[in-house]
This record gives C-alpha cells, sequence and structure tokens, in this order.
C-alpha cells in the first residue's frame, strides 16, 4: 500500500463519534410481528450486510436532520426494521416491533479531513470499515441489537453514509427498495410509491425450530486459547474494484457467445458472460491443479421463480444459492461458453420445484451456515447490477461512491453494482488472497477490458 494510503487509513481510524440517537416510526404502530420463514434462516449466522453511499454536499447538520426525518417517516411502512429478532420457547425465530423499542440507531460522526475523493478509492474496504457500523457483528446479534444501523460522517466536502442492515431479515432486493423508498421521501414526496409486503408467510409458512440457537456472537477471529484445536488463522485478503465499462462488457459478452450453439440454445446474458470470464481469470490466478475443483456460486432472486410468484416488493429474504461445480481442468481448457453454459443451466434449473426441495430439505435438518459456506476455491456473487445504487438521491445528487463493508468476505466473494456511468457497465468488487490478487491486476487477459 502506498505511503499515502496508509496516512489515509490511519486518519479515518481516529474518526471522532459525535453523537448517538435512535429513530422510530412517527406514529404510533402498536405491537406487530412476523416469524422469520425459511428463505430467511439460513443466513442468520452470516455478519450484517453492510453498505457505504459517499455524497458530496455541505450543510452536515441539515442533511443528517433531512435523513432522520425521512427515516422516521420511511418506517411507518418498513417498520420491521426499527424492530428486533425474538425466540420463542421451541427456537423459532420472528421479527418482531413495538412502539416502545429504541427503533433505527444513528451515529453521527466526524472526519473532516477526509475528502470525497479520498473515499474513492478502488482498494482493498480496510480503509472504509470506520466509516461502517457492525463491524464483526452477526445477524443473531439482532436478538438483543438494532437490525438496522445508519452511521452518518462529517467529511470535508461532504457526507458519508453507512449502513448495517441485519440480513436475517432482508436481502439485496429489499434493501435497496428500503433506500430507494427513503430518498423519495427526503426528496419531497409525501409517501412511498412502492409499499413493502411484509407478509413472509404468504411464502412460506412453516416454523423452523432451530436447536441449537444459532450463535450469539462471532467467535471466528477471537484469540486463540492456546489450545490445540484452535482454527488457523486464514491468509490476509485484498480487495479491489474492478470497473467494467459498457464497450469492456460487450467485448466479454461477444467473445462468450462468439461460438453460439446452433441447437437453439439462449445466448448467454450479461451476468453470464461476466461470471464465467471472473469464474476463470480468478481460477487461473489462484494458481490450481487441473484437477482440484472450483465452485461458483451466485445468489439468485427467486421472487419469479416461486410458485404462486411474490412482488418485487416483497420485504424479506427470498434468495437462495445456485452452486456450479466443475474441475480447474475443465474450466481453463475449454472455452468460455463451456463454464457459461453451466452457469446458465444451473440458474434456468433453479425453478419452483427445486426451490421447494432446497426448502423442505432444511426444514428436516436446519443448518447454520457460515457465511463462507460457498464451497471449495469458490467465486461467489452477491448482489446485482440490477439495483439502482447510484439512483439513490437524498436531494443533494446522487452518490460518488458505492461500496460494500468488511463483513462477509472471503476469498473468492464478489459484489456487483451498476457502473457509476449508468448503461452497462458493472463495477466488481473481488476479494481475494494477497497473491492471487496481485496475479490477477496483472492478467492482461483479465484487466485489458478495463477502463
Amino acid at each position: 500500500m502506498a505511503p499515502e494510503a496508509e496516512y489515509k487509513e490511519q486518519e479515518i481510524i481516529k474518526l471522532k463519534i459525535t453523537g448517538k440517537s435512535h429513530v422510530k416510526p412517527r406514529k404510533k404502530l402498536g405491537r406487530r410481528e412476523c416469524q422469520l420463514v425459511t428463505f430467511d434462516l439460513p443466513y442468520i449466522a452470516f455478519h450484517y450486510n453492510q453498505k457505504l453511499l459517499v455524497y458530496k454536499g455541505n450543510g452536515y447538520e441539515d442533511m443528517v436532520g433531512k435523513l432522520k426525518d425521512g427515516l422516521g417517516a420511511v418506517l411507518e411502512d418498513f417498520y420491521q426494521l426499527a424492530g428486533k429478532l425474538a425466540r420463542d420457547d421451541e427456537g423459532v425465530l420472528s421479527v418482531e416491533y413495538d412502539d416502545d423499542m429504541e427503533g433505527v440507531e444513528v451515529v453521527e460522526a466526524n472526519a473532516e479531513w477526509i475528502s470525497v475523493e479520498d473515499l474513492a478509492v478502488e482498494l482493498g474496504t480496510s480503509t472504509l470499515k470506520e466509516l461502517i457500523p457492525y463491524n464483526g457483528i452477526l445477524n443473531s446479534e439482532g436478538l438483543h441489537r438494532p437490525l438496522l444501523s445508519v452511521q452518518l460522517t462529517k467529511l470535508e466536502d461532504g457526507l458519508a453514509m453507512g449502513l448495517a442492515f441485519n440480513h436475517a431479515i432482508i436481502d439485496g432486493s429489499s434493501t435497496w427498495h428500503f433506500m430507494s423508498s427513503w430518498a423519495q421521501i427526503c426528496s419531497g414526496l409525501p409517501s412511498v410509491t412502492v409499499l413493502p409486503f411484509l407478509d413472509r408467510t404468504k411464502v412460506r409458512n412453516t416454523k423452523v425450530k432451530l436447536h441449537p440457537p444459532p450463535p450469539d456472537q462471532d467467535t471466528q477471529n477471537a484469540s486463540s486459547n492456546g489450545t490445540a484445536d484452535a482454527k488457523p488463522v486464514d491468509p490476509p485478503l485484498r480487495e479491489r474494484v474492478f470497473k467494467f465499462s459498457e464497450s469492456a462488457i460487450d467485448k466479454i459478452k461477444s467473445k462468450v457467445n462468439s461460438n453460439a450453439s446452433s441447437d437453439g440454445s439462449k445466448p448467454f446474458s450479461t451476468f453470464q458472460s461476466l461470471a464465467v470470464h471472473m469464474w476463470r481469470h480468478v481460477t487461473q490466478a489462484r494458481q490450481l491443479k487441473p484437477e482440484d475443483h472450483t465452485v461458483f456460486t451466485v445468489f439468485a432472486d427467486c421472487r419469479k421463480r416461486v410458485d404462486p410468484p411474490m412482488p418485487e416488493s416483497y420485504f424479506g429474504n427470498l434468495i437462495q444459492a445456485i452452486y456450479t461445480v466443475t474441475t480447474v481442468g475443465l474450466l481453463s481448457m475449454n472455452p468460455p461458453e463451456f463454464g457459461a453454459s453451466m452457469i446458465q443451466k444451473a440458474i434456468e434449473m433453479h425453478d419452483a420445484k427445486a426451490i421447494e426441495e432446497r426448502n423442505r430439505q432444511f426444514e428436516r435438518s436446519p443448518k447454520i451456515f457460515q457465511f463462507k459456506d460457498a464451497g471449495v476455491n469458490c467465486v461467489s456473487v452477491g448482489s446485482s447490477p440490477r439495483f439502482p445504487v447510484y439512483e439513490v438521491d437524498f436531494g443533494w445528487g446522487r452518490p460518488e461512491t458505492v461500496r460494500s463493508g468488511i463483513n462477509n468476505r472471503f476469498d473468492g466473494m464478489v459484489y456487483l453494482y451498476r457502473g457509476k456511468s449508468g448503461g452497462r457497465s458493472i463495477d466488481a468488487e473481488i476479494s481475494l488472497e494477497a497473491g492471487a490478487m496481485e496475479r490477477l491486476e496483472e492478467d492482461k487477459e483479465f484487466v485489458v477490458e478495463v477502463n
């Protein structure tokens, strides 16, 4: 890391917390409760899902005031985010809200020596982590913590909005539905344009008893107790954002579709083309043996896949992991369409019947997943370039930067975002072991298409 980058990281770590408060729905709602369903429970031992949005602008106090006022208004419809998790005597989890609860946590901080441009970095998230709350906090801690924490940090020429959402209650689609709705209210709309569909039991109403209960704190990074069964420390990771322009995306997609099959099969989508591009080049950067296995994982939105389909406004988790497995030799020695075809078929096969079987399997034998359980030598994709991340405008312009935090990161984790330049551009936020990342950065066939 360059000396200047190290200096900036030290400065960010020294930010000053200037205030802490809680925001609740503006009006009384009484007591509300909804059980968590089978789609929610696999993520209970993941960490809170973290996002960072950086805005230019002056008048920090006015911005904070507007954000708090808008938050109180939007929580009238998205009140589950102002609640807590609850567990009954049988181990069944639910999300509850009551007027007596604290609501959403809002932290105010000062880092006026940091500029918006300083945070437009393409390198690791460690330099950003102090701007986002709840580092290393498990979703199961929502039993006694707020389900949403917001940190608003004053910058030299703007504001950094760090958010931590409890992933056991919402997925990416619901996250950005909430963020867009909050921005609409702050921008002057009298009400939310698309109300959240809050009754999770309409998609699944099986009560799942979790025994033993999920962990209530993260012991993964706890200091070693000196015993023989202490787990080895994972190699250090590096993160980087690779920015794929429209022309780069078109070039990658054209290459993958250049040897289109004549059997009438569908052409490969933008996602499938970029997915196999990343899978192949990350696998090459890892310098694995031909006989080693490698897994590609994508968390697919199931709202239109379930029977009956659920509305896009369904508020909760309605995603499932889809796995594709092959050997390194087959993936690398065959043309790109080999891996793309595997990904395409796996996604297409994950229909209502497959979703139902996955749910029944979990309900028969519930398994508390760790966030690293994505497969051996994996490339695992979360988030989606469909999400309108650069359209979240609270009244002072669109964000200059959108990033993920340090939570739920492991070797091979990828977050995809729509590029700031719009159109078909895509930003890929990739985490890899340091050596593999260095080789990926030097891979001309991978980065040549990147602006």
